[in-house]
């Protein structure tokens, strides 16, 4: 992009719990300004436990009023913007009906109109059985609930006329840019199309003839263009942001966070947020096999530039703890006893810095694995000299780096030629026993990043095009 001493870039990501934004200087590459706040958009499904769900509703005012946040003399500058989300998951809207734009205070802003929830990524609807019964993609990557193209087959068999509502979808991420450019049809990256399924990243091609020979709507699939291109500019002024503002195409949050954070071909960078993974770049002209084994830990995502990321994506991360603090919260309850989440998870934190070894072993595998959807979580080697909370809290945390190094395992690290890893994520960044886990089982030097990862890579990448 050009440059001159006044421009900024802004870079957002909208994840699965709150939405983050930074400012970017482009010639010096400093964060001038950032902001995030939680989304708060979970729903109950009409799935129980299976369904994820978000409110869209939330998820952009979150986003509006991150944007709010900003200073607007800066907003004011910006001449890109480059905005990266959850991978996987789907939303639906009509098209010229998927939003409308509104003066908030003295703000303008966009709030969504016909538009579905966000199902997103941790969606466990659609079953191993209904999976089974799909065709096979034309694909290195397998199929999986949480995938925006196996949550449309599971609505054209189970809820078709749900279907017959919207003419678009994407990801929440894809949404977003095309409500800021006014797009009659969704654009979409080779990142997040490969992750929705059934998509060749090699021609950078759907399976249409596949998909339609099943009834699939076709329609709804977005059309491809490489990370890092142009998908519009802003039809209004936003937030302060002026109107004709450059728009990337919406990227994934996950390459994003590599992008921002690997300094090094020989970096790997493991991130523990919501969810958790491991990877390191694959050399270049890299093509994956077309059909991998189903029970392969390791896939390969499309990075940038025609490159792949050799990828350990586990289900089970921050999540996991979350869950632990909210069982412990719950029973706290049931005894009568009162506290916030956020003081159990200090207490809990320090009880485990207290205990260095434990023989007490979880499997954190509480969400399964896509690539072992029937593994669930175990715990074992309890004795009754370890049941301490400490033990319990340290055991799980060990469990979480345990899981990741079960899938892409130290030797192979080594063997790829990796030297360092960068460890990143908020759950990571927050967790002092996860680090010193993380540095246990894995015999690498190991630097910590912020994290503001995903949307300062978003912004990164605008800054090279």
């Amino acid at each position: 992009m050009e440059e001159d001493e006044c421009s900024l870039v802004l870079g957002i990501d909208v994840g699965t719990s709150s939405v983050k934004a930074v400012l970017l200087e482009p010639r010096s590459r400093d964060v001038v300004h950032s902001e995030n706040r939680d989304t708060k958009a979970g729903l109950d499904g009409d799935f129980g436990y299976q369904g994820k769900e978000q409110d869209v509703g939330k998820v952009i005012s979150a986003l509006n009023d991150c944007l709010t946040a900003l200073p607007r003399e800066r907003l004011k500058k910006v001449t890109r913007i480059g905005l990266s989300g959850q991978m996987h998951g789907i939303v639906y809207w009509q098209t010229n009906q998927g939003c409308h734009w509104i003066n908030s205070g003295n703000q303008r802003v966009f709030e969504p109109k016909v538009v579905s929830h966000l199902i997103t990524w941790e969606d466990g609807r659609c079953s191993t059985d209904f999976l089974s019964c799909l065709p096979q993609p034309l694909s290195h990557l397998n199929i999986a609930s949480g995938f925006g193209c196996a949550t449309i087959f599971w609505h054209l068999k189970y809820r078709p006329e749900f279907l017959e509502q919207y003419d678009a979808a994407g990801t929440i991420q894809d949404y977003v840019v095309s409500m800021l450019c006014g797009l009659q049809r969704p654009l979409m990256s080779v990142q997040n199309a490969a992750s929705w399924g059934y998509f060749n990243t090699k021609f950078k091609t759907w399976n249409t003839d596949l998909l339609q020979e099943c009834g699939f709507p076709v329609y709804l699939l977005p059309q491809i263009l490489d990370a890092g291109c142009i998908a519009g500019k802003t039809s209004y002024e936003w937030c302060g942001i002026p109107q004709g503002t450059e728009v990337g195409v919406a990227l994934g949050d996950f390459q994003c966070a590599v992008y921002s954070s690997a300094a090094e071909r020989t970096d790997a960078v493991l991130n523990v947020s919501t969810s958790a993974q491991l990877t390191f770049s694959m050399p270049e002209g890299f093509q994956p096999e077309d059909h991998p084994s189903p029970a392969e830990a390791v896939t390969y995502f499309p990075y940038f530039e025609g490159q792949y990321l050799a990828v350990a994506a586990s289900l089970n991360g921050g999540n996991v703890f979350a869950s632990f603090v909210a069982m412990l919260a719950q029973w706290m309850a049931v005894l009568g006893l009162e506290t916030s989440d956020s003081n159990i998870y200090t207490r809990v934190i320090n009880a485990a810095l207290l205990v260095n070894e434990t023989h007490f072993t979880i499997r954190p595998t509480l969400f399964g694995e896509r690539h072992a959807p029937e593994s669930f979580a175990s715990v074992s080697n309890v004795t009754s000299t370890e049941l301490s909370l400490g033990h319990v809290t340290r055991a799980m945390c060990r469990g979480i780096i345990e899981n990741l190094h079960s899938m892409l395992p130290a030797h192979r690290l080594k063997e790829s030629g990796i030297k360092r890893i960068i460890g990143t994520g908020s759950a990571l960044a927050r967790n002092a026993v996860l680090k010193q886990e993380l540095e246990r089982i894995f015999p690498f030097p190991v630097v910590y990043r912020k994290d503001i990862d995903s949307a300062l890579g978003a912004a990164m990448i605008m800054v090279k095009q």
